[in-house]
């Protein structure tokens, strides 16, 4: 297996690492439940045991870092002693529940060496479709950051049909990228990137070293899975990496089998396969991209001439002391247009309080959010993350 030119270069161009890389803090790594078994399938304790030492290295130089594992139906084929994933989907299902207590329990026996703790996050797809779950599970994650945890988040497959059935936790490192606003992606698996055909079965495959863009060419390299008990395959890593693209953020897919692959991405060695997003590609315009053209609006918010200023010259968020006026019923994380009365609306965002209590908190200080209601999810009805200017 010959890798293309050396260092990160593609069509003649030679890419600075430290600049491509470099302050990237808050890492979305997925794991393939390849790197937790064995050649068959069988889930081995050694192997969390070499990603949470790597994970811990990077947690002790200030990464941030959420893991996406997959593992739960290969532990449970394990536990149950079955060789084979069945037909069923029920029987999936029953699978995937066993299995995922198993594969936590390594994980946190893994950590526990480290003195580093995680937290289990199961997601389907309407937790990231619909904003006020989406933003909940924003929130969540951030705050078990904030507590240094290690969020190890796979989809709910015990209730997810669809996911089960024709799913892949690539696409869903790539929307938790998006979800945490992370600065990178890395996609383990037991490939060292992309290869212009399967190294496994092609010893005269190349390693492609960085790509530009994902074209056709790209994908025609894919190939799918050959272990038991996985999904997915080469093909659902390139769609995760369009997804982290559009976002504005780098993917690399590399092998999870190195034992230091994550120390050598992160100090910039020829690695794995890096993934380019477009030039220009934003990741925060294309998250307010959503807020403000596809949000279905709930409601208005009505401002004084002091707060629009504040929005639009200062970048601030929206107090409740500026709001004089509501129209609609909505709840936490609706998307809402503001305006000053008589004018038409000047900016969108996504609330972090329903109507019901907007109402009672309008004039507010934010000192008194707590006294006014009873309890206080946030300072600003309207945080700057979640508002864009029309």
């Amino acid at each position: 297996m010959e890798d293309s030119s050396p260092g990160w270069v593609q069509n003649d161009t030679v890419y600075n690492m430290h600049s491509i890389l470099k302050n990237r803090k808050r890492i979305v790594i997925k794991i393939g439940s390849s790197l937790l078994t064995d050649g068959q399938g069988k889930i081995k304790s050694a192997h969390f045991q070499r990603i949470a030492k790597q994970v811990a290295a990077l947690v002790e130089k200030k990464y941030q870092i959420v893991l996406v594992s997959s593992g739960a139906i290969a532990a449970g084929l394990d536990l149950l002693g079955l060789k084979k994933v069945p037909v069923k989907i029920h029987q999936k299902q029953a699978i995937a529940a066993a299995g995922q207590i198993t594969m936590m329990r390594e994980y946190e026996k893994a950590f526990a060496k480290h003195q580093i703790k995680v937290a289990q996050i199961l997601l389907d797809r309407d937790d990231l479709a619909d904003r006020y779950r989406f933003l909940n599970a924003r929130h969540t994650i951030i705050q078990l950051l904030k507590y240094q945890l290690i969020p190890i988040i796979n989809e709910n497959d015990t209730v997810s049909v669809e996911e089960i059935k024709f799913g892949d936790n690539d696409n869903l490192s790539a929307l938790v990228t998006n979800l945490v606003e992370a600065d990178l992606l890395i996609i383990l698996t037991d490939i060292n990137g992309l290869y212009t055909s399967d190294p496994r079965v092609d010893a005269k495959a190349s390693r492609i070293s960085i790509l530009e863009e994902l074209s056709e060419t790209a994908f025609s390299y894919a190939s799918g899975t050959l272990r038991v008990g996985s999904t997915g395959g080469m093909q659902t890593k390139l769609e995760a990496a369009v997804k982290a693209c559009h976002f504005g953020v780098p993917t690399v897919i590399a092998s999870g089998n190195d034992s230091e692959v994550l120390h050598k991405i992160l100090s910039k060695e020829d690695v794995g396969t890096l993934i380019l997003p477009k030039a220009g590609a934003d990741r925060v315009a294309a998250r307010k991209h959503w807020i403000a053209y596809m949000g279905a609006v709930a409601g208005t918010l009505v401002v004084d001439e002091g707060a629009k200023l504040v929005l639009l010259k200062q970048g601030k968020s929206l107090l409740p002391s500026g709001i004089k006026a509501i129209t609609g019923n909505f709840q936490i994380g609706d998307c809402v247009e503001i305006m000053v009365a008589g004018e038409g609306p000047f900016a969108r965002g996504l609330t972090s309080y329903s109507s019901e209590e907007v109402a009672k908190l309008k004039g507010c200080k934010t000192s008194e959010i707590q006294n006014c209601l009873g309890y206080k999810y946030s300072d600003e009805i309207i945080h700057r993350d979640d508002l864009v200017l029309l």
